[in-house]
């Protein structure tokens, strides 16, 4: 079972001094039944007057912290120790999960104890501000979905297609970029392409998650790295009754293994950025990030 050690560090320099800031952040793990946290924990500068950690809706790790002393850099500094195990190989489920019709209407009608999980997945198929209802997904997804197509042959062969239309560049978009924009430039990054998924998975009504995390790249000789590896990185994962959540790597057209790490999940990056928040002063700034997944030896 790989095990690693993730570093991830958020630098701001503000031009003018920051009088109070209020944040959140989604740095520290979640429980995985596929992941087992060794060690976690988030180091801030200046040290906050105020520091709390909660669960929040979908069950993350979220801390909430206030500095109110004035300031002209702020360092916030993850570092976790994890092993990772690798998900059920997907080569069977791929012809025997259910087609995407039924998956449809299992979310949209599932109750009681014995298909919680589904009940619970129905959440997912709804818009949410970062995957709004768009013209045009639903009619770039269509080709993925015959009729009684199993679902996941369905899901693979979308996020296939996405990985081949769309040109992975990190100056083409920004952390507020709509999914009009995406169709329209067909260029973006990990989070850009897990809202496109996301959008046309819910576009017919099944249910998708957004998940933030970290993926380990080692590439041959030669080679370039995967790209998200040594940032933040973003997938997404599909429900599929009586199998569960399958993740999904658009931006690498893969289904994540052991070198993907999940730290959060929600219905888009809205709900799981890793840091956001208000502050009063400041000026200009600029932000520094940097991320760091290594093999333990």
């Amino acid at each position: 079972m790989p095990t690693f050690t993730v570093q991830h560090l958020t630098q701001y320099s503000y031009e003018e001094p920051v009088s109070v800031c209020h944040h959140l952040a989604h740095l520290l793990p979640r429980e995985s039944p596929r992941h087992f946290w060794a060690h976690a924990e988030v180091d801030i500068a200046p040290v906050p007057a105020i520091r709390a950690e909660r669960r929040d809706y979908f069950g993350n790790r979220m801390i909430f912290f206030s500095i109110q002393e004035p300031h002209h850099n702020l360092d916030v500094n993850a570092t976790s120790q994890v092993e990772v195990l690798a998900p059920p190989a997907a080569s069977q489920a791929l012809f025997s999960t259910l087609p995407w019709e039924q998956v449809r209407t299992r979310s949209a009608t599932s109750s009681g104890p014995a298909d919680y999980e589904s009940l619970e997945a129905f959440q997912f198929t709804f818009a949410s501000p970062y995957v709004l209802a768009t013209p045009g997904v639903a009619d770039y997804a269509a080709p993925s979905f015959a009729p009684s197509r199993p679902v996941l042959d369905a899901a693979l062969d979308l996020s296939a297609r996405i990985y081949r239309d769309f040109k992975y560049d990190a100056q083409s978009t920004t952390v507020s970029t709509t999914l009009p924009e995406i169709m329209q430039t067909r260029a973006g990054v990990c989070q850009d392409f897990a809202h496109l998924l996301i959008g046309c998975l819910r576009a017919f009504g099944l249910p998708a998650r957004y998940v933030s995390g970290y993926l380990l790249s080692t590439p041959a000789p030669g080679q370039p790295r995967l790209a998200g590896a040594d940032a933040s990185h973003a997938w997404v994962s599909l429900h599929i009754p009586d199998y569960g959540w399958v993740d999904l790597d658009p931006t690498n057209n893969c289904i994540p293994s052991d070198k993907h790490i999940t730290i959060a999940w929600g219905r888009d990056f809205g709900d799981v950025s890793p840091l956001r928040g208000v502050i009063l002063g400041g000026g200009k700034h600029t932000v520094h990030v940097s991320v760091d997944v290594s093999p333990n030896t």
